[in-house]
């Protein structure tokens, strides 16, 4: 009898929540294959079996909370290794993943294709899955977007594509395709016919995002203060390279390059912005670590840029949409995650005219960006219509002055509409 115990889950994490099982008490199961997923308040923690064999018993149940060393199942004798040639075996990976109810096994009778068969979706479309499913699907060479979800919310869920990939040698019927939709937010489990309110608890994440802003808001001395960029030098700019740089570069050029190295450069004028309080000094850092916030379906993540300092425009856009792409595919590592020193969070991407970011703490500053809008604007006596942002920066008003923040602002602002001037400081 073997006990499946929780792992090192990184750095300062203790605790997580036991948030899908992958098999049943019953199941054969292989070593190397993913069992269970542990949501930690970071990343979700995929944990495989390290021997092959029956999951005799699961003495967690999903959403109960584990802590590090925890037995969480056990594993006993039985015939894991014939069992080798129909589930693929999965190497331990961490990521955040959509969590997902479907306990189905990974291996479907020959007739589930023409019991199951998918409705037809855009390839790529909005379909919503788990890491680990995306991860089986590209090796085996599926589109995602045709598997039928099993999980809660529809969600796709690695035994639903062991099911696809069995089915693979029947003949499928064509799918027309279908117009992709937009990202939509995650849903709540659906109410029960005549129910008037649901009750869902919350992930170790949801509640250490909770915990954090909340610690942020009373921890710090908050204040926001605001400006606006005429967007048109920068627009036109990126307008005329970005065809360019996407084909001889591999970048693709949006805005945020742009507000990354104006910003390394004005926290490096304004250092006091890239410090954090220790007791009572002021550790100055002489690196900028920049934090990106990035939205999930697992919530708000924020990985780090490290030295973005000292690396170019294009540098900067290239790590910005690597650490973007594993964010959302569920791959962020601790490194990722950890030793920021200053944030940017880009309301604009949903609509957001003007907001007040939270700062993302032990840092002391954090720049919110928003929707770029036509406005009419004064220019040199006379009206015109200009594209406009409006940028907020939040701040530790223990160590930041209103004066050094306003000029902090008034710098990103220079530098914006002067972007050429980023290439000589």
């Amino acid at each position: 009898m073997a006990s499946i115990k929780v792992p090192p889950l990184g750095e300062s994490i203790v605790e997580a929540t036991v948030s899908r099982w992958l098999k049943k008490e019953g199941d054969t199961v292989v070593a190397g294959e993913t069992l269970v997923e542990l949501d930690t308040d970071k990343i979700t923690v995929e944990v495989p079996a390290l021997e092959g064999g029956v999951l005799s018993k699961r003495l967690k149940q999903e959403g109960d909370t584990v802590a590090v060393g925890d037995a969480i199942g056990e594993i006993g004798a039985g015939s894991g290794a014939a069992a080798g040639a129909a589930a693929p075996a999965a190497a331990p990976q961490t990521g955040i993943a959509n969590a997902a109810d479907s306990q189905s096994p990974p291996q479907a009778p020959a007739n589930v294709p023409a019991v199951q068969a998918p409705p037809a979706k855009a390839p790529g479309g909005d379909a919503k899955s788990s890491p680990a499913a995306r991860r089986l699907a590209d090796e085996a060479g599926i589109d995602i977007g045709n598997v039928s979800g099993t999980g809660r919310g529809g969600v796709v869920s690695k035994p639903d594509v062991v099911a696809a990939v069995g089915a693979q040698g029947a003949p499928k019927p064509a799918a027309a395709p279908a117009p992709a939709a937009a990202p939509a937010a995650p849903k709540p489990a659906p109410a029960q016919s005549g129910e008037r309110e649901t009750r869902e608890k919350m992930t170790t994440r949801r509640k250490r995002i909770a915990e954090n802003l909340l610690h942020s808001q009373q921890s710090t001395a908050h204040l926001t203060t605001f400006n606006e960029i005429d967007m048109t030098a920068v627009s036109a700019l990126r307008e005329r390279l970005k065809e360019r740089i996407e084909k001889t570069k591999g970048v693709k050029l949006s805005f945020m390059p742009f507000f990354a190295k104006a910003a390394c450069i004005a926290l490096e004028d304004y250092p006091v912005v890239n410090s954090q309080i220790d007791g009572d000094s002021i550790v100055y850092r002489h690196y900028v670590n920049l934090g990106i916030a990035v939205a999930s379906d697992a919530g708000l993540v924020v990985p780090n840029i490290k030295d973005a300092d000292s690396k170019s425009l294009l540098d900067i856009g290239r790590e910005i949409g690597t650490v973007a792409k594993r964010a959302r595919d569920g791959k962020l590592t601790m490194d990722d995650l950890t030793g920021g020193t200053f944030t940017i969070t880009n309301g604009g991407v949903f609509g957001s005219l003007v907001s007040t970011p939270i700062i993302n703490y032990p840092q002391v500053g954090i720049l919110g960006l928003h929707k770029i809008q036509d406005r009419p604007v004064a220019i040199d006596g006379k009206v015109e219509i200009r594209p406009m942002m409006y940028i907020a920066l939040s701040y530790d008003h223990r160590i930041i002055d209103g004066q050094q923040a306003v000029l902090f602002l008034v710098r990103i602002k220079e530098l914006m509409e002067d972007p050429a001037a980023m290439l000589v400081v």
